[in-house]
């Protein structure tokens, strides 16, 4: 049975309300059954749709999912009626009894938690990647061994904005910039959200950080603390471990971090490199995933913000088309095009933000083109190049105006990529 902490029993003689009926909030409501405590999900889409006054007095609990921000009217609605909100982070935190590693940024969150874990693993100790990485910390802590463990947790700023008690002894920040900001409104407040991660990590744990976060906190006018350890790229670009995923450009600041971490925390740089050799990334995150007649097709679906798409470029020394678009999440549209028009021989461009995206590009005289689905995107790309050269997916935006998830954004491209080869 899972044991809920003090604080939390004198609010579950009633059910508690979960905001969310996805893996967070499922996981959320297992843990609440086993151990005794009643539960209601609220969801838009599904059998509870409204959370108002009346509904707030059925609760004393709030457990929300990272997808509703701070002024959403359900949770304004239950603040209102003096209901304890939680995100589910927190929820999950009190659960947890052994160390954690919160792992943050930008971009490249999901593969440094992958590894991270993956080499604690061939180590002989016993880690667990968990967060935003799809597995919420809550699913874990309701294993009843949960204290033997090492949860390497990726961390979002929607699940870290609002934090009251997950503390990390170890926090890495990878990287900082533009994102989120249909969130979070501006930079600052984004920057702000992840740095609560720094707020509340335990006394005297270790924080490591990439170059970028330093830049932007002084350009914030937030001190970090004392004894941050700053990772920087070039002290570790002249040691790669020659064939690994980190050999590429984007990759590299991910193996800066992890060698500072290995080095605080005792790991050998044998082990670490020889895991390096062993680690593969994630799907849909900058692979090539088909060829024919010197035509590469490359598959980085996961690439949802600006930064991962300049990263995503900087890999290549053949010329790229580019397809791009999705749903806005804020940000410098002109700002955008500008800094990819070198890079790119032409755009394809979809979802929502195509037809802004197509005018930026139009002012610079480059080509790009807007299309209704990504496969016609890809037959277009596929029919206007020749050999050397990159048919790139690096979307640059969410992929929820036109799928589930940027994993179904992949496989269509992945399909379409392989289905073209053969009749080339």
């Amino acid at each position: 049975m899972t044991e809920i902490p003090e604080q939390l029993r004198k609010r579950l003689t009633r059910p508690a309300a979960i905001f969310g009926g996805g893996v967070s909030g499922r996981a959320v409501a297992e843990a609440l059954s086993h151990s005794g405590s009643a539960s209601v999900i609220y969801d838009e889409k599904g059998e509870n749709r409204v959370f108002g006054e009346t509904e707030a007095k059925r609760h004393d609990l709030v457990i929300y999912s990272p997808g509703f921000p701070q002024p959403h009217p359900w949770l304004l609605a239950a603040r209102r009626a003096g209901l304890m909100c939680l995100s589910e982070l927190d929820f999950g935190s009190l659960l947890w009894s052994g160390p954690t590693v919160a792992v943050t940024g930008t971009n490249g969150k999901t593969t440094l938690t992958e590894f991270l874990s993956f080499a604690h693993k061939r180590a002989g100790q016993n880690a667990i990647a968990c967060g935003n990485i799809g597995l919420p910390l809550t699913a874990i802590a309701n294993t009843a061994t949960n204290a033997t463990f090492l949860a390497v947790v990726e961390v979002s700023s929607f699940q870290s904005e609002d934090l009251r008690y997950y503390s990390p002894e170890t926090v890495l920040w990878i990287n900082f910039d533009e994102d989120h900001l249909d969130r979070h409104g501006d930079c600052e407040t984004y920057f702000r959200a992840k740095y609560k991660l720094v707020e509340r990590m335990v006394p005297g744990g270790t924080l490591i950080v990439g170059e970028s976060v330093v830049a932007y906190a002084k350009q914030f006018g937030i001190e970090l603390p004392e004894h941050t350890i700053v990772a920087k790229r070039g002290d570790v670009v002249e040691t790669l471990p020659e064939g690994s995923v980190f050999q590429s450009w984007p990759q590299q600041e991910n193996w800066a971090l992890a060698v500072r971490y290995a080095e605080a925390k005792g790991l050998s740089r044998q082990s670490l490199e020889e895991s390096a050799k062993l680690f593969r990334l994630a799907p849909h995150r900058l692979r090539k995933v088909a060829e024919a007649k010197g035509i590469e097709f490359w598959n980085d679906s996961k690439g949802t913000n600006f930064h991962s798409v300049y990263a995503a470029l900087a890999q290549f020394n053949i010329p790229v088309r580019w397809i791009g678009g999705g749903k806005w999440k804020g940000g410098d549209l002109k700002h955008f095009v500008q800094q990819i028009n070198p890079r790119i021989e032409a755009a394809y461009l979809i979802g929502e933000t195509a037809p802004d995206l197509q005018k930026f590009f139009a002012k610079l005289g480059k080509n790009a083109r807007c299309y209704s689905s990504l496969q016609d995107a890809v037959v277009a790309a596929t029919k206007d190049a020749h050999g050397p050269m990159a048919i790139l997916l690096s979307p640059g935006f969410s992929s929820f105006d036109m799928f589930n998830g940027y994993a179904e954004r992949g496989l269509v491209f992945e399909r379409a990529a392989t289905s073209l080869c053969q009749r080339l």
